[in-house]
């Protein structure tokens, strides 16, 4: 039994809509030994793991996966894994629920396991151990068995303290589930504890309980404790008397001046680092003072306020909590020694290291070493029974401090107090140290004073108290940031299809610019924000779209979502507000478990399942058509049939759809809104449908005028840009680019998949061409023979010359072999031999066919490296040094290109249409 393969799904996927772990497990000799016939095997795993009795499994019910496991033959070992692996992360700390176990399409005893995961590091881990334990339980005589050393106990305390390691801090994590709550989107932008809420624009962050709204100026002012301590003292505001000090004998003079008892600190540290309370003697100073120069260089003397230690929280300008911390202790047994007592203190699982839990570990360093010998005592003394002994002289809870809840008896002088002092100090959020006999009573009545600002202060002890109850100290942070009716995602558009993504996902990239807003737009050849490349490659996963969404100058994200991506990781993102699906076609068939059309329009579905407020599906496409029931967007359809039933019917209900309608003076887009409906544009009108007659054009732009009504761009808008939006390189490279400054005509696209070929084909057919129609056609060698073949039997219907080449990655295929492949498609179609070429690189393919072509020919490229075979298109013919002048000529700005109809102009015109495009979605 052995994992061969791990996935990791971080959004959205085909299993489920949050992260899930995918693991391809072989069980070999095990598949034919389900539980039942492993002996005593499930008895020994529910020992080790007695919290697998309450999971529910099919029978959704305690003790379901026990029946499972002890049923007829019982159930086999993948799916003891998928519970396994759940369990573990439990026992971790990170509770999880989801998983299932399929074997799908894979080999007898293969099967995946899949299940869900808080913190991926812990997911995976679990994995392991649970394969470990499982083959450390088969009985002796199966091969499987593991019989090296195993501390089971070890591992799962190893898998806790890596989720510790991994997890959020408290405060942290309780700003995440007061966004989750608000359902703000969140991102962890590092491993510790910067967090972007929101996207775009409108993204705030926080790095622990600092926000992005948090002044520089403030932070910088309450670290300074003496400059804190003027400012306030300024005001009226009660603080104890303070001096600076910098060396120890200073430190000894100003608390006799100040007198005894008094408190020795650095001058800038944090969470009780340094500080030494109720010093009665010179002695006493100088140890303190060399403990406190440790942290800082300049160290603080100030009389010693008696009273309880208080925390109070101010955000926003408002008390939100109150709490009373009491320092680090132990309480005496009589029975054990002090080192004991922490000890046993310290097994508290609610206690970790730092702030990885609510509360912290105690520890026998300097401060408790003094206190312990302060009270003639040492580690190994016996307090009595009862007895409370402190170890720490400050309540801060890392270092061992506990809190009791005191928000409902603070007095309403005091909650002045404190957001006059916070106030002062400029901060949006602030933790007043007020030390004070009781926290009812006002502090104008009773002794008391403010000791310390906070500038990041600790939510802990108010969301996780040791007594009393607890509050919500998070969500006031998320209404400061996000005020009700403020926006917190910029507006998102996912595009997904097997061809015509790219031009539809810049279509509306264009749209949008021109409705006045900033756009981050993922594509095949890169991402761009307003315009301009940012990052060159195939940018369609969900790393581009988390880079697009965490753009802060972005307001609105244009999304071009590929298979490639989805099938690896799924979405980069949770929720869009407008989803289009534009059809799903025979490409890539065969590639990552996706063998038929049906399993590839599952994985394009995704995108439906998040869109949240429209859906726009191609009504002409059934497995497209039928995705409106898994999405809970309002579906929005685009048909090139206006005889459609499904469209006529989705009217008459009050639907939206977009419709291609034949006119007098050729074909109209047109919106229906229920009965309602609205002339877009003349097709003809389009640039890039070359005067209506590029019917793949057609569509894309049908498909992103329903994508801009989704995001409530006005129709005017939408109209101004398509008829700006062109086919030229600058603005689609790649997507049906013309050049005519040869004596015959040059086109380039990527066509590169039967769907798309035959579209080409219907446009060609209807083009009236003086010489011969030459295409060079290349494809991805990771296609499917019966594909690649295809395309190559439409080529052969196409064209009166091919050229066949490679392209510049194989994909696993040998030298020749696609090539060939393609050859012989178009020979079955009847396509002479001495027709075709074979001519393995792209570079010498194209230069033969430029070379080749005649006045009047029509050429054809279908492009792999399409920036490469541009500049052999348009460099043809020149000289080195007339090509080197041409390439200082900067391209026209990307996106806002407009080219007039007349530039673009076919010889003669095509005498009818025909939907679809050529589109890559690796």
């Amino acid at each position: 039994m052995m994992i061969t393969d791990r996935r990791v799904f971080r959004g959205p996927n085909l299993y489920a809509l949050y992260p899930v772990i995918r693991l391809t497990v072989d069980l070999g000799e095990l598949e034919e030994y389900p539980t039942q016939r492993l002996g005593d095997f499930t008895r020994r795993l529910l020992e080790h793991m007695p919290g697998l009795q309450q999971h529910t499994c099919s029978y959704d019910a305690p003790g379901g996966l026990v029946r499972r496991m002890t049923e007829e033959d019982g159930t086999w070992l993948g799916h003891v894994l998928e519970h396994v692996a759940i369990e573990l992360q439990g026992m971790a700390g990170t509770a999880v629920t989801y998983g299932k176990t399929r074997q799908y399409d894979l080999p007898k005893g293969q099967y995946y396991v899949i299940y869900e995961f808080e913190e991926e590091s812990v997911g995976l881990q679990a994995a392991d151990i649970g394969l470990s334990l499982i083959r450390h339980l088969l009985p002796p005589d199966r091969a499987a068995q593991d019989g090296s050393p195993f501390d089971f106990q070890a591992e799962v305390d190893d898998l806790a303290r890596l989720a510790d390691r991994r997890a959020l801090g408290p405060s942290t994590a309780s700003l995440v589930r007061a966004a989750i709550k608000r359902d703000i989107p969140w991102i962890r932008l590092n491993d510790q504890s910067l967090v972007q809420f929101g996207h775009g624009k409108y993204q705030r962050r926080i790095q622990a309980t600092v926000t992005s709204e948090t002044k520089h100026i403030a932070v910088d002012i309450a670290s300074d404790k003496s400059l804190t301590n003027e400012i306030l003292a300024d005001l009226g505001l009660p603080v104890p008397r303070q001096a600076i000090v910098y060396e120890a004998p200073e430190a000894v003079g100003a608390a006799e001046r100040i007198g005894y008892p008094v408190v020795v600190k650095p001058l800038d540290a944090n969470h009780g680092r340094g500080v030494s309370l109720n010093l009665q003697n010179a002695q006493q100073v100088a140890t303190a003072f060399e403990k406190a120069v440790e942290h800082s260089s300049t160290v603080i003397v100030e009389n010693y306020v008696t009273g309880n230690d208080h925390r109070i929280l101010v955000v926003n300008g408002k008390v939100i909590a109150c709490a009373e911390r009491l320092p680090g202790h132990v309480v005496g047994d009589g029975i054990h020694s002090i080192a004991q007592l922490v000890e046993i203190v310290n097994l508290d699982p609610r206690r970790g290291v730092g702030h990885e839990k609510v509360l912290t570990k105690l520890l026998l360093d300097h401060q408790a070493e003094r206190l312990i010998a302060q009270a003639g005592h040492t580690h190994d003394t016996v307090i009595p029974d009862g007895l409370v002994f402190a170890l720490r002289s400050t309540g801060n809870l890392s270092t061992g401090g506990t809190s009791v809840d005191k928000t409902d008896v603070i007095h309403y002088d005091n909650r002045v107090m404190a957001e006059r002092a916070v106030r002062a100090i400029g901060l949006d959020v602030g933790g007043v140290d007020f030390i004070c006999p009781d926290i009812s009573r006002s502090w104008k009545e009773a002794d008391g004073a403010i000791v310390e600002i906070n500038a990041a202060p600790g939510f802990r002890m108010h969301v996780a108290p040791s007594e009393g109850k607890a509050r919500d100290v998070a969500g006031p942070v998320m209404d400061m940031l996000f005020p009700a009716g403020t926006p917190i995602r910029v507006p998102i558009a996912a595009i997904t299809g097997t061809n015509g993504k790219t031009t539809t996902t810049r279509m509306v990239a264009h749209i949008m610019q021109l409705a006045g807003y900033t756009v981050g737009m993922t594509t095949t050849d890169g991402v761009y924000i307003n315009g301009q490349l940012t990052v060159a490659g195939d940018m369609t996963g969900p790393w581009a779209a988390k880079l697009v969404l965490r753009d802060a100058t972005i307001d609105c994200a244009v999304l071009e979502t590929a298979r490639g991506g989805l099938l690896r990781e799924g979405l980069g993102w949770r929720k869009c507000n407008v989803g289009a699906v534009l059809n799903v076609a025979a490409d890539h068939l065969g590639l990552r478990g996706v063998n038929t059309l049906e399993e590839l329009a599952k994985v394009k579905e995704i995108v439906a399942e998040v869109a949240q407020e429209w859906i726009v599906l191609n009504a002409d496409d059934p497995l497209v058509a039928s995705m409106d029931r898994r999405s809970p967007g309002h579906p929005f359809y685009v048909t090139m049939n206006p005889g459609s039933d499904l469209v006529r019917a989705h009217i008459a209900k009050g639907g939206r759809a977009m419709v291609l309608e034949q006119g007098i003076n050729g074909q109209m887009i047109t919106y229906y809104e229920g009965e309602k409906n609205t002339h877009l544009l003349w097709t003809h009108l389009i640039p890039a449908t070359l005067e209506g007659h590029a019917r793949h054009n057609v569509a894309n732009s049908m498909f992103a005028a329903a994508v801009g009504i989704g995001l409530n761009v006005p129709l005017e808008t939408i109209r101004q840009g398509l008829r700006t939006f062109t086919s030229s390189f600058y603005q689609t490279p790649g997507r049906l680019n013309i050049f005519d400054e040869h004596p015959f005509r040059v086109i380039l696209d990527y066509a590169h998949n039967p769907h798309a070929m035959s579209e080409v084909n219907h446009l060609l057919a209807r083009m009236r061409v003086h010489g011969r129609k030459i295409g060079v056609v290349g494809v991805a060698g990771d296609r499917r023979d019966v594909d690649i073949i295809e395309l190559g039997e439409i080529a052969g219907r196409t064209f009166d010359r091919i050229i066949a080449r490679e392209d510049d990655s194989l994909r696993g295929r040998a030298q020749g072999e696609a090539m060939e492949l393609i050859a012989r498609g178009a020979r079955q179609a009847g396509l002479p031999a001495s027709s075709i070429t074979l001519i393995s690189s792209e570079i010498d393919a194209v230069d033969a066919a430029l070379r080749e072509a005649r006045p009047g020919d029509l050429l054809m490229i279908f492009g792999d490296n399409i920036t490469r075979s541009w500049k052999q298109i348009v460099f043809f013919g020149k000289t080195k040094q007339e090509a080197e002048r041409a390439e200082l000529v900067p391209p026209l700005p990307l996106m806002l290109v407009a080219e007039p109809a007349s530039e673009i102009n076919m010889h003669a015109m095509p005498a009818a249409g025909v939907p679809g495009h050529a589109e890559t979605e690796d």
